[in-house]
């Protein structure tokens, strides 16, 4: 057991250096490495997700500092979000821990092939310092609400703080700049985080001890890869996201179908 505890913790370390260089709380990245060292199902979905809110809070505050938030995305976003993650938090009572895994290992594995092989850097330069205090249409705020809408139902499905769906779907569907994406997406996975982890502790599917290990290693850690990001080109960012991500899915998945 000491050993799977200190596999825990180095996760925990890996977890919290990736939210904060890619914008996430990191329970997607949590979830299926925490499985592959033999944490039982629910626990590996489940526990991350409180492990995530000091790191993303610090990570989050260092993109503020280099004024990379936008406050209308990310109240927005907290104001949709988190009821509809507490919705998708109670509907993980009738659907089993197999399916959840199967499906973060999917999304896992689409975001990394998605980053990997259609970066967006290239525009990203164009718009990085023009982009904040646009008046915005409608019709951005319709797309904005749904992102919201469905990504916090998906974050409580899947007990993860949404991290993984919501940077690039606002880089991608909104049109920001990568690194502001990856700014509002900790902002608001820290918020996201919370009435799951209110949800799934009162469903007993939470082992606290795993959560408080996973957090030692990664609340450090989310600020060193917060720092790097900010300092690092987009293009670099993505394609190294892509390839850890797409590793990961594939290395689960093929777990999950050894099984």
């Amino acid at each position: 057991m000491l050993f799977q505890y200190i596999g825990v913790f180095l996760i925990g370390i890996i977890v919290g250096f990736l939210g904060g260089l890619f914008g996430k709380g990191g329970s997607a990245i949590a979830t299926p490495m925490l499985s592959l060292i033999g944490i039982p199902g629910f626990i590996a979905v489940a526990a991350p997700l409180p492990a995530t809110i000091p790191g993303t809070l610090i990570a989050s505050a260092e993109y503020w500092k280099s004024r990379l938030l936008d406050k209308e995305i990310v109240w927005w976003s907290i104001l949709i979000g988190v009821p509809a993650t507490i919705a998708g938090s109670y509907l993980t009572e009738y659907t089993g821990p197999t399916p959840l895994l199967i499906v973060t290992g999917f999304l896992v594995l689409g975001f990394g092939l998605s980053f990997l092989f259609f970066p967006k850097e290239k525009k990203d330069i164009v718009r990085e310092e023009d982009s904040s205090n646009r008046n915005h249409k409608l019709f951005w705020y319709i797309r904005l609400i749904l992102i919201a809408l469905f990504i916090g139902l998906v974050s409580g499905l899947l007990a993860n703080s949404g991290g993984f769906l919501l940077a690039p779907s606002y880089a991608r569907i909104l049109n920001q700049p990568i690194k502001k994406a990856f700014a509002c997406s900790l902002a608001v996975s820290a918020f996201l985080a919370l009435p799951g982890t209110i949800v799934h502790a009162y469903l007993d599917h939470i082992d606290w001890i795993v959560t408080i290990v996973l957090a030692i290693g990664s609340v450090p850690f989310s600020m060193l890869g917060a720092k790097v990001a900010i300092r690092s080109k987009s293009s670099l960012l993505e394609r190294i996201y892509g390839l850890i991500l797409t590793f990961l899915g594939l290395f689960f998945l093929l777990k999950l179908a050894l099984n």
